[in-house]
Parts: structure tokens; C-alpha cells; sequence
């Protein structure tokens, strides 16, 4: 019974080892099972030689019966002729050697018969010991790892409803980029584009077709584009609307009506497009606006047509998570 449970948890072991990949638990492992075989061995082996000694013990005492009863025998034939007494008298003598010799050995090996029963004692209880600590210790390790399987279950399980979300996000967040997209069809594409980057949409909108140099005010075309994006939006319940305004490293001309530098610049516009949108219908819980000036360039160069690709306006379009960050901190 205890074996086939051996083989049994064997099996575990080695299925949960699979499982994580682990080589060192699989080597503690197989190093414990092959000590508790050759513990086993060991006591099989003391076993058979404790037997051994016990019958050997007991055929000496048998030959020691019978030569003192042939001994007693002769000593009490007196009927027996002088010659056939010395001579009875010398095997006699021999046998009472031989007698004497037997009983020393008999002595001797029941000594050592004593001292190697007390030893294989010893050896078998501390066997029997090392038995059941290794027992305790496969027990231990059996635990481990079916909680281990179990850990790596969950895991399977969350990891498998985050691809799921995730998934989900990516096919919204395409769709969403197709319908901003159809929505500008209209519009020029140097002027305005549509892509997706990191999971989020951004709607990138160039000076040109938003601002006159160093206005804060949105053009006609540009007022059209953002009103056809804002009804666009106006059903997507599940999407924050950052705007964020860049310009150039160009400094804004001194004396600029309520700006100092790029900074005022970038964020008045954003704040403009805001308004805006909020008046076309966008809730103005889902946008967020704001200025990054100079600091975000697109193109490092400082030739003129870097610069204009660097005055722009980008309104990004970010799916909330709110399931998905449930799930990681749930781990």
C-alpha cells in the first residue's frame, strides 16, 4: 500500500514539475526518492543477516547438546575394557577440546551475535527514522506543488481573461480609429491624420488647418473638422479625450496678448479646441487639455518644413481599462 502511494505521488511530482518547468524541484525531487530506495535496501539487507546469525547460534547450541551427551556417555561406561577406555579417554580428551574450543566460539559468536543484533537495531531504527523523515519530506513537496499547480491555474485563468480584454480593446480601439477616420474623409491628409499608436488613437491636425500664426483662434475649416470629430465621439462612452497643443522652438513674438512664451501658446489652443468640442456635444468630463510647447517634436531638424510639422495639435483618443487594471491588481 505504501509503495503504490509512493508511485502514485511519483506521478504528481513529476506531472507538477512539468508543469512549472522546474528542474531543481524535479532533482530534489528524484535525490529523495532514490535515498528512501536505498534505505530500503539497507534494511532488507540487515534483516536477512540479523536471520542468519540467529540460525547459526542455534545450530551451535545443538552440537553443544549433543557433545555433552556423548561426553556424559562415556564417562558413565564402565564396562568398557582398558584399552577401549584410553582410547575412549583420549577422543575423550580431544572431544573435550574440541567441546572446550566450540563452547569459546559459542561464546564468542553469541558475543557477537549480541553485539551485531544491537547494532543492526540501531542501524534499522535509524533507518526507519531517515524512512520517515523522507516520508514527511515527499509529503511536504507533494503539497507544494499541487499548490503551485493551482497558482499557475489562476494564473493560466487571469492571463486568458487579460488577452480576452485586451483583445477587445484592440478590436474597439480599431474600430474607433475607422470611424474618426471616415468621419475626416474630407480632409486634406498633410493637414490631418488618423493612426493608432500604443493602443490609443491620434488624431493629429497640423497649424495650417487649425490656426493663423500665433492665433489661439480655430479657422472656419478647422472649427468644421473638429465639430465632425466631436459627433463622431459623442456615443463613445468608454473613451477620455486628452488634447495636447505643440508648436515650435521658434519663442512667440514679444508683446503676444496674454502669452509669454510657447508654454501660454500650446495651451490656449488646447484649451480652444476644448471649448469647441464641448460646445459641438462632447462631454466635458472625457477631455483633457493641454500644452507641451516646444518639448515634443516630431521632426528635430530646424529647417522650416520641420517646423511645421511641429506646430500641430494632436487629440488622443484613449479606451478606459478600468476592467483590465481590475484583473492586474487582482494578481
Amino acid at each position: 500500500m505504501f509503495k503504490k502511494s509512493i508511485y502514485r505521488f511519483t506521478g504528481v511530482a513529476l506531472l507538477g514539475t512539468c508543469l512549472l518547468g522546474s528542474c531543481t524541484t524535479a532533482k530534489k525531487y528524484n535525490d529523495l526518492l532514490a535515498q528512501k530506495v536505498k534505505l530500503e535496501r539497507e534494511k532488507a539487507d540487515c534483516q536477512s543477516t540479523l536471520a542468519r546469525t540467529t540460525k547459526e547460534r542455534s545450530d551451535l547450541s545443538k552440537q553443544v547438546t549433543e557433545l555433552t551427551e556423548f561426553r556424559t556417555k562415556l564417562a558413565t561406561d564402565t564396562t568398557l575394557l582398558g584399552s577401549t577406555l584410553r582410547k575412549t579417554q583420549g577422543v575423550y580428551a580431544d572431544l573435550s577440546d574440541t567441546y572446550d574450543k566450540l563452547i569459546r566460539n559459542h561464546d564468542r559468536l553469541l558475543a557477537n551475535s549480541a553485539l551485531e543484533s544491537s547494532k543492526l537495531s540501531k542501524d534499522l531504527a535509524r533507518r526507519e527514522d531517515e524512512l520517515k523523515a523522507l516520508n514527511e519530506t515527499l509529503m511536504r513537496n507533494r503539497s507544494q506543488l499541487d499548490q503551485l499547480s493551482t497558482d499557475l491555474k489562476s494564473r493560466e485563468e487571469r492571463l486568458n481573461e487579460l488577452e480576452r480584454i485586451l483583445a477587445e480593446k484592440d478590436k474597439a480601439v480599431n474600430a474607433l480609429k475607422n470611424k474618426v477616420s471616415n468621419a475626416l474623409l474630407g480632409f486634406n491628409s498633410k493637414d490631418l491624420s488618423v493612426d493608432v499608436r500604443n493602443g490609443k488613437v491620434y488624431v493629429s491636425l497640423s497649424e495650417q488647418l487649425l490656426f493663423k500664426s500665433g492665433s489661439t483662434k480655430v479657422d472656419a475649416k478647422g472649427q468644421d473638422a473638429l465639430r465632425k470629430l466631436a459627433a463622431a465621439l459623442k456615443d463613445q462612452q468608454d473613451v477620455n479625450v486628452v488634447v495636447e497643443g505643440h508648436t515650435d522652438d521658434v519663442p512667440v513674438s514679444k508683446g503676444t496678448v496674454g502669452m509669454q512664451d510657447n508654454w501660454d501658446l500650446s495651451v490656449l489652443r488646447a484649451t480652444e479646441i476644448t471649448r469647441i468640442l464641448t460646445g459641438a456635444g462632447l462631454a466635458g468630463t472625457k477631455i483633457t487639455p493641454s500644452g507641451r510647447a516646444q518639448n515634443v517634436p516630431v521632426d528635430a531638424a530646424k529647417t522650416a518644413e520641420a517646423r511645421q510639422k511641429n506646430r500641430r495639435t494632436e487629440i488622443i483618443l484613449t479606451p478606459k481599462l478600468d476592467e483590465l487594471f481590475q484583473i492586474l491588481e487582482g494578481n
